[in-house]
């Protein structure tokens, strides 16, 4: 290429002309998942179902440059925005500086994983997709309970959200949502929808945490649909033969025998134990594909009984 013409190329690309551009001079890193929602009538949508109340706080992650964050503020108390990228921060600030709806957004500048959630009503987010997972379980343990959570996920990731038992989706992510909250896969959205198109279709969930929570230790509850979604088509009595999972399990017992001055025959081996908790539950020849809450909870309540724990 001539270096007149490279020239004009890279400035170009500097004041967002490229294919990743804004327009406003930013361009976007889609290897950290900044694909900014651009399709109004979408925006709209997501606004209409997330049912905002004027004393509502919102809590947005990943806002980009605002396209959803300005609509909320105007019908909202209040934004709290959570924003990795420096540079969208600052065209964030700009879009509300010298405007009534500045007084009304709070930016949070950092990574949302690693910093806690301030209070909030509800949650509405076109979330950058490889922290999908982490978040939805960041935010199902977040206390004070919020009223909901309307997030915009890959396509793939919100069919698992919703998949039921039995069907070819359905997996550890499945049942550890709906185990803390109702979920609903609300409309889908193209790739178009994005500037730029992401390489993926998108849905948009809606997550309706369970208040008061199931009566159940969520790490003893994913302990155990871990190791049984390991390899979900295996017969439970297959999944529990592997070795690591038995000297888990071991390891675990032997720590409840010992506070509870419970004294260990010498001839003991966990692998029988375990089982013989299989079979007295009738899960042995089961599989994790087709179990649902109900059969989790009685199957984790057969081995707690037994003095087997998974935390």
């Amino acid at each position: 290429m001539p270096k007149a013409r490279a020239e004009k190329r890279s400035r170009r690309e500097r004041r967002g002309g490229g294919g990743t551009g804004t327009g406003t001079g930013i361009l976007f890193n889609t290897g950290a998942g900044q694909h900014i929602l651009k399709n109004p009538l979408i925006v709209n949508s997501i606004i209409e179902k997330a049912a905002l109340r004027r004393t509502d706080v919102i809590l947005e992650v990943g806002p980009g440059t605002g396209n959803l964050t300005v609509k909320m503020l105007e019908k909202v108390k209040k934004v709290i925005a959570c924003e990795i990228d420096p540079r969208l921060v600052g065209e964030l600030q700009k879009r509300v500086q010298g405007t009534c709806l500045a007084n009304k957004l709070e930016i949070k500048v950092g990574d949302v994983l690693k910093t806690d959630l301030p209070f909030f009503d509800a949650c509405v987010a076109n979330l950058p997709y490889q922290i999908s997972s982490p978040f939805v379980f960041k935010l199902l343990l977040h206390r004070p309970f919020f009223r909901c959570a309307i997030l915009m996920f890959q396509r793939e990731f919100a069919l698992r959200l919703v998949a039921k038992p039995g069907t070819k989706l359905y997996c550890r992510l499945s049942i550890n949502t709906q185990l803390l909250a109702r979920v609903d896969h609300l409309m889908k959205v193209g790739k178009n929808n994005f500037r730029p198109p992401p390489k993926v279709e998108s849905s948009v969930v809606r997550i309706e945490p369970k208040n008061p929570p199931p009566p159940i230790n969520f790490q003893e509850w994913d302990g155990l649909v871990r190791i049984a979604f390991v390899r979900k088509n295996k017969t439970l009595s297959a999944a529990f033969k592997s070795s690591a999972v038995e000297q888990l399990l071991d390891h675990n017992y032997r720590i409840h025998c010992s506070l509870y001055n419970t004294e260990i025959p010498e001839n003991f081996k966990i692998a029988e134990k375990i089982q013989t908790v299989l079979k007295n539950t009738g899960y042995s020849e089961k599989r994790a594909r087709s179990m649902d809450i109900d059969d989790f909870i009685r199957l984790l309540h057969g081995f707690n009984s037994e003095g087997i724990h998974f935390s």
